[in-house]
């Protein structure tokens, strides 16, 4: 592929790339309120709920009605006093599960977990990329360039400018989010993964990620380093936004640092994550786990999924955590439960 994109191209690739990793792709116009195939009810709406419900009575078999409509009621009102405090209680819903009670057939009260994701199964979720998504809050109208749901949910953006204008640069569209989190926060408070690109360069961040903490992403697979002056976007879509990779991404390489004054939400590198992830798999490996619980690792990185992870120093393969799992050979490691 040719290391340049024009102007009119670079959406389109990002959407035909998503597309390659089995997505669904729809316009924004199409599903906008008042259109046929309309899936929100007005411009402020920033969730598809009617999708969200479908794959919550899939995923949830064993929670009655009631109990996915108390999901639902708790994913709608959450509500503090700052775009990351609401994006952190969203997170906190999307990772370990929405508590919920409700009374069984003979009358007893059951508390029980309703799963927005199945993290373990790729493909039990619904993965959709809409482009031209406008939001309304206030005064303000805003249309962002990608948007990519799961379940509904939206949970990356995409602001791409043109790799033709002088103009338009990667820089920009850093700027344009920070005004989209000024003017159109309901589109951030379920954000995971923020992405800036003009076609050839590319990076990535949170909703507190400044300028220096926005990164590119260098491999795809994690084997390999791409060769320079290879598309920046291709590689990042392929790398982070491959179903699996994106959720055990979402669910185990993503935390909040709070100091007492300011929370900050951060997320791995494509070397801590790949690097991470090996130093599991050679854990699992020596502590004689079987290749069919190798096969639910989620689980187990769940199990210190808001533990830091660093690099150590002048290491590409030793993985230092500032609190360590006891995890040893002589003591397997518990794996957590599938979602029910």
């Amino acid at each position: 592929m040719s290391s340049r994109l024009t102007e009119s191209v670079v959406e389109d690739a990002a959407l035909d790339w998503l597309r390659g990793l089995g997505y669904e792709i729809l316009s924004g116009l199409a599903i906008a309120p008042g259109e046929p195939a309309a899936e929100r009810s007005d411009y402020k709406q920033v969730f598809l709920f009617d999708r969200l419900q479908t794959k919550l009575e899939d995923l949830n078999p064993k929670i009655p009605p009631e109990g996915l409509q108390e999901a639902l009621r708790k994913v709608r009102l959450i509500s503090h006093p700052t775009l990351i405090e609401n994006n952190r209680a969203f997170h906190r819903l999307l990772v370990e599960g929405v508590d919920v009670e409700f009374r069984n057939a003979d009358g007893q009260i059951i508390h029980d977990k309703v799963w927005l994701i199945d993290f373990a199964n790729p493909e039990a979720n619904e993965f959709l990329a809409v482009n031209q998504f406008t939001v309304e809050e206030g005064h303000f109208n805003r249309r962002a360039d990608v948007v990519v749901f799961i379940n509904g949910i939206p949970l990356a953006v995409l602001e791409l400018k043109n790799i033709a204008d002088e103009q338009a640069t990667i820089r920009k569209a850093f700027d344009q989010f920070q005004t989209y989190k000024a003017q159109i926060l309901s589109l951030f408070h379920s954000n995971a993964l923020l992405v800036i690109s003009d076609g050839h360069q590319a990076k990535l961040g949170t909703i507190t990620s400044d300028w220096e903490r926005f990164m590119t992403w260098r491999t795809v697979t994690g084997k390999d380093l791409v060769p320079p002056g290879s598309l920046q976007l291709e590689t990042l879509l392929k790398g982070i936004f491959d179903k699996t990779r994106l959720l055990d991404l979402v669910r185990n390489f993503i935390v909040f640092e709070d100091d007492g004054e300011k929370v900050v939400k951060k997320l791995a590198g494509y070397h801590q994550f790949h690097a991470v992830n090996k130093a599991v798999e050679s854990t699992l490996r020596a502590a004689g786990v079987s290749q069919a619980h190798a096969r639910r690792l989620a689980r187990l990185t769940a199990a210190v999924s808001r533990r830091r992870f660093r690099l150590r120093p002048g290491s590409r393969t030793r993985v230092g955590w500032r609190r360590p799992a006891r995890i040893s050979p002589a003591s397997p490691p518990r794996l957590l439960p599938d979602p029910a």
